[in-house]
């Protein structure tokens, strides 16, 4: 069965779980928990755990998360998946600190929980997944913009929500190297919450409050798209440049408009992949999560895991003109 056709989206987040039949005695359950339903980004993932469900044999994927990007929606969706005493529990978390209570909850009643993607705090969650480096990603989303600006000049971000964790850390980051790169200067950071609508608001109004505005960087695969279609709207392509994180898929037409020269991403469907196999090692083969541990994830290698119990999956990759064509028809 598709993935897609799996997607709940419930009015309420007591029913946004996925509803199976009764499941034979060994079948391992792993909910694959979202940001929010309806986001490419976590579509394609979903996509990268069914492939690890299929490949181990004896999982089934419960792929769920709130409407919008709260954390009150996925405390709920996580309270629902403790009823259901599931195995495992791979979440991307909307908050780094208030989603621990319900994690604590699920792990005294012996279920798995690893974050992916945007983390929980260590208290909350046995390890967590960083689609890459963070350091990297920080450095990589201020040199695409600075590449492009060879004398410099002014960029503003557009994040997701003031929560998130990874967008939180990756600016940081980006913050730390941006001495490295003379004459750009970050004139302002917003939020569109991850929703579309928002994001192209808050683009648009950065384009009006700065009008010499040079860049826009989004490290988000919502407000990326969001922020292109803003420029070519706004009649800016060839003044203002989008980049940031995206998925090839969605930021075709962007390369092909102008308004991004270029973006980088890691491949979607390897970190669901890596997400259920590393959420599986833990609750079915006595893994145990702990500093300089290495857990196996299937074709991605092993991870291995710092002080925090975190490790990186892999290096983000440029996608420019030179390459879209190749990875838009893939995620």
């Amino acid at each position: 069965m598709s993935v897609f056709k799996r997607l709940i989206a419930s009015a309420t987040m007591a029913t946004a779980i996925f509803a199976t039949p009764a499941l034979a005695q060994d079948d391992v359950r792993i909910a694959l928990v979202v940001k929010a339903l309806g986001i490419g980004f976590f579509e394609a993932a979903a996509e990268g755990a069914e492939e690890a469900a299929a490949e181990l044999g004896n999982v089934e994927i419960i792929y769920t998360g709130p409407t919008d990007t709260t954390a009150e929606g996925q405390i709920e969706v996580i309270n629902s998946l403790i009823a259901q005493n599931v195995d495992a529990i791979a979440i991307s978390a909307n908050d780094t600190d208030a989603l621990v209570p319900a994690l604590k909850r699920a792990m005294q009643r012996g279920i798995t929980v690893i974050s992916w993607d945007s983390g929980v705090a260590p208290e909350g969650r046995q390890l967590h997944l960083n689609p890459s480096s963070n350091a990297l990603i920080g450095n990589m989303i201020i040199k695409l913009a600075a590449d492009h600006l060879p004398e410099g000049g002014d960029v503003a971000v557009l994040s997701a929500t003031t929560t998130s964790t990874n967008q939180n850390i990756w600016i940081e980051e980006m913050n730390k190297v941006i001495g490295d790169y003379p004459g750009i200067n970050v004139v302002s950071t917003v939020y569109g919450d991850d929703l579309a609508d928002k994001s192209y608001r808050e683009a648009t109004g950065l384009m009006q409050s700065f009008p010499d505005l040079d860049a826009i960087i989004a490290p988000t695969s919502v407000g990326i798209v969001a922020a292109a279609q803003a420029v070519v709207d706004a009649g800016k392509v060839g003044e203002v440049n989008v980049t940031g994180l995206g998925l090839p898929s969605e930021m075709a037409g962007a390369i092909e408009s102008g308004a991004s020269q270029s973006f980088a991403i890691w491949n979607p469907i390897d970190l669901g992949y890596s997400a259920t196999m590393l959420a599986y090692e833990l609750s079915q083969n006595g893994v145990e999560a702990a500093p300089g541990a290495e857990v196996p994830m299937g074709r991605m290698g092993t991870l291995t895991l710092d002080d925090n119990n975190e490790g990186a999956m892999a290096d983000p990759f440029v996608y420019d003109a030179s390459n879209i064509d190749q990875f838009k028809s893939i995620f």
